[in-house]
């Protein structure tokens, strides 16, 4: 699936540490001075699910495979970027591409790191940024207007409602307000123009509090700033300490969770993060689960069965018949299929079933 998270953030405040944490894998450069990353790194990172290990106890499967969502680490930000300064435009086109933002957000001070802003201020940080997205969408918003009126006094079928809608949006962000907080956010015409141009601020946010070690237990000033920001915008904080995580990459499972122990931690920040972006994309997994692999399959929320069977292959769509459906928690249960169908658990669903998460399939189709 072509959707990905874009990795924001003001110069130098992790983000590429946390890619490389995230990627398990030192492939995006990391250093202490602005503008180290230009080009976006980009890189499929695994869904962590519990209950894939979980199916394999049972299984036991030669492979497991998860469910994978792409992240993009973008450049870093800077006052004026929606009007090239830092090479904003460029990076602003990045930010585009992507259907969720994950805001890095320095939380922490370190006299040896350089911050662009000269200080440690999450607030003033988060609004730096955004005001750059709106405005970037406050310009585009303007030639969409200018097209619309031309076609509105040519009477084109539908272009004086996308006015009046586009107007109204325009005259909410040059009030300082995201496109996501727009009243008339759910209207089909806001979805198509959403749609039609990517505004930035119209996406959904994921903080990413990054702290160091020693805020890993206890929320500093700044992670409590955060949150009361986030809380009064609906949005989700997530702690990490990005140097942590990326020094988890060379740890095994077992190492890692005892690392993590010994901090006092249960889990570590990126795997929330991965999951809550799943999430935020609109995603879900259902699995299959056979003696050559174990495998999460991803899928969008509200998907029917034929949709769902085409991504293992075009021609599970187009000759589907049934599905054969035993839900995670019974299949768990009742230690496998076999077992599932004993106890009446498995079920037979038509093209009309909307696949659940965690459902583990079986699809009948012709060939």
């Amino acid at each position: 699936m072509s959707l990905a998270v874009g990795i924001v953030g003001l110069p130098n405040v992790g983000k590429s540490t946390t890619f490389n944490a995230l990627t398990k894998a030192q492939n995006a450069q990391s250093a202490n001075y602005p503008f180290c990353t230009i080009e976006p790194n980009r890189a499929m990172v695994e869904v962590p699910d519990e209950r894939l290990r979980e199916l394999a106890k049972i299984v036991k499967p030669e492979k497991i495979l998860h469910s994978l969502i792409e992240f993009v680490d973008i450049a870093g930000l800077v006052k004026g970027a929606s009007k090239g300064e830092g090479l904003g435009n460029k990076f602003l086109s990045n930010i585009r591409e992507t259907e969720v933002i994950l805001h890095i957000v320095r939380c922490f001070d370190d006299e040896n790191i350089t911050h662009v802003e000269g200080g440690v201020d999450p607030i003033r940080d988060i609004e730096i940024i955004n005001t750059e997205l709106i405005l970037a969408d406050i310009e585009q918003l303007g030639k969409k207007i200018e097209k619309l009126n031309k076609e509105a006094r040519a009477n084109q079928k539908g272009a004086k409602e996308s006015l009046e809608l586009a107007t109204s949006l325009l005259e909410h962000l040059n009030k300082g307000f995201s496109a996501r907080s727009y009243k008339e956010r759910e209207s089909e015409l806001y979805q198509n123009l959403i749609k039609e141009l990517r505004l930035l601020s119209a996406k959904e946010v994921i903080y990413g509090a990054n702290v160091d070690e020693e805020g890993i237990n206890e929320d500093n000033q700044f992670v409590l700033a955060l949150k009361e920001y986030a809380k009064k915008n609906n949005q989700e904080v997530i702690k990490l300490c990005a140097k942590i995580e990326e020094e988890l990459v060379s740890l095994s499972d077992e190492e890692a969770t005892e690392f993590l122990s010994s901090l006092g931690v249960k889990e570590g920040g990126l795997a929330q993060i991965i999951r809550t972006a799943f999430s935020k994309l609109g995603l879900i997994s259902y699995f299959t689960a056979g003696e050559i692999e174990v495998r999460s399959w991803t899928i969008k929320r509200g998907y029917k069965a034929p949709k769902a069977a085409s991504v293992i292959h075009n021609d599970f769509e187009k000759g589907f018949i049934k599905a054969e459906v035993i839900s995670y928690e019974d299949f768990i249960q009742f230690r496998g299929e076999n077992g599932a169908k004993e106890a009446g658990k498995l079920r037979l669903e038509g093209k009309d079933y909307i696949v659940c998460d965690g459902d583990v399939m079986h699809f009948r189709f012709n060939v």
